[in-house]
């Protein structure tokens, strides 16, 4: 995993958050993350907000999802990640 990966997840460990905010300093600071990082911090930050009970899947989370079915090995942890994001929109939850 890239730097950028593992400073977003410690901190989404911590505060059991991640701004975007966060995410674009991250970013600039450390680098660019690839999709399949982006996509498992994003299922990361869902499950963390969905703990919390504030959890919101976007059009931009639902699609990012679909990327991640097409391209990971089935059964993966990223697979099943990505497979609960786009159950969980095709909910309207």
């Amino acid at each position: 995993m890239s730097a950028t990966y593992d400073k977003l997840k410690t901190l989404l460990d911590t505060q059991k958050k991640l701004s975007d905010e966060d995410i674009t300093e991250a970013i600039a600071a450390d680098g660019e993350m690839t999709d399949e990082e982006k996509m498992k911090l994003e299922a990361d930050r869902l499950e963390a907000a969905k703990s919390s009970g504030t959890a919101t899947i976007t059009m931009e989370h639902y699609l990012e999802a679909c990327k991640v079915l097409d391209t990971a090995d089935d059964g993966s942890d990223e697979y099943k990640k990505a497979e609960a994001l786009v159950e969980q929109y095709e909910k309207g939850q």
